[in-house]
């Protein structure tokens, strides 16, 4: 999912300087390192461009809905020059157990794909980020972290951790699609704690995740739990839990995002 990053500007910048400039995180320790990438652009059109999240061995961080427990990230791409919109997209995460419960998000590293707008399309882009974010081993550090980025001239092709980040982020997909990776069906049970229920297809030999975001960050969903059954389809459940006071959840929209090995799809699906 691609979601806009609302921006305060401040006009232009055409500093002296090379292609791309990346600034890591200042300072650097051990945990993680964060820097900005440079890519394409078609033209005059937007500049193609992402966050890479360097994590040490054991430590992990999150996707925008955190799962049990953790903090999702927060991007500030306030102070950049030059800049009308930034749009983020969002890699497939994975799950991972932990002592409070299952967390979303990645390990090792991860590259978030930016689409970057200028405000001038004639003139270079100064590119600034201010990441608030945490990372987790055994207990949860927060951590901040600032970069820099000069868009000036394109390169001919597209940096290899771009390319590869963009083809991580789930196709956007309806329920009841024939691809080999699908969300066949979504029910409710209902009841004093009504249940979702999805069947999914994918290959046999492949494991499988979901995950499901209500229509807003307040909706705190239980990750959806496999069920025993035949290799395909598979069927995931969970409860109705976690829903912000006053909410209801006939007629609301849910995400439900599915992982199967290196392919990813994103479902939106209308609980009536």
């Amino acid at each position: 999912m691609t979601r806009p990053l609302a921006l305060a500007l401040c006009g232009l910048a055409a500093l002296a300087a090379p292609m791309f400039a990346p600034a890591f995180a200042a300072p650097a320790d051990t945990r993680s390192q964060v820097n900005l990438i440079g890519g394409t652009r078609n033209g005059d059109g937007p500049w193609q461009a992402g966050v890479e999240v360097i994590l040490a061995p054991g430590w992990k961080t999150y996707w925008r809905y955190p799962g049990d427990s953790g903090v999702p990230p927060n991007f500030d791409f306030s102070k950049s020059d030059n800049v009308a919109s930034v749009a983020l997209a969002w890699p497939a995460p994975h799950a991972f157990a932990d002592g409070s419960g299952t967390s979303i998000g990645y390990k090792q590293r991860v590259v978030f794909p930016l689409t970057v707008t200028p405000r001038d399309p004639k003139q270079p882009v100064t590119l600034r980020l201010e990441l608030d974010y945490a990372v987790c081993e055994k207990l949860c550090v927060p951590e901040q972290a600032k970069a820099e980025l000069s868009l000036r001239t394109p390169p001919a092709t597209l940096d290899p951790r771009l390319a590869d980040a963009r083809k991580r982020v789930p196709v956007q997909a309806k329920i009841g699609d024939t691809a080999p990776l699908a969300v066949q069906s979504v029910s409710v049970t209902p009841g004093q704690k009504p249940q979702v229920a999805v069947t999914v297809a994918a290959p046999a030999d492949t494991p499988v995740e979901l995950f499901a975001e209500g229509p807003t960050s307040a909706w705190a969903l239980p990750v959806p739990q496999p069920q025993p059954a035949a290799a395909t389809p598979r069927r995931f459940t969970f409860d109705l839990d976690g829903l912000p006071s006053g909410a209801t959840a006939k007629g609301a929209t849910l995400m439900l995002t599915v992982v199967a090995g290196d392919k990813a799809i994103e479902v939106p699906a209308r609980l009536d």
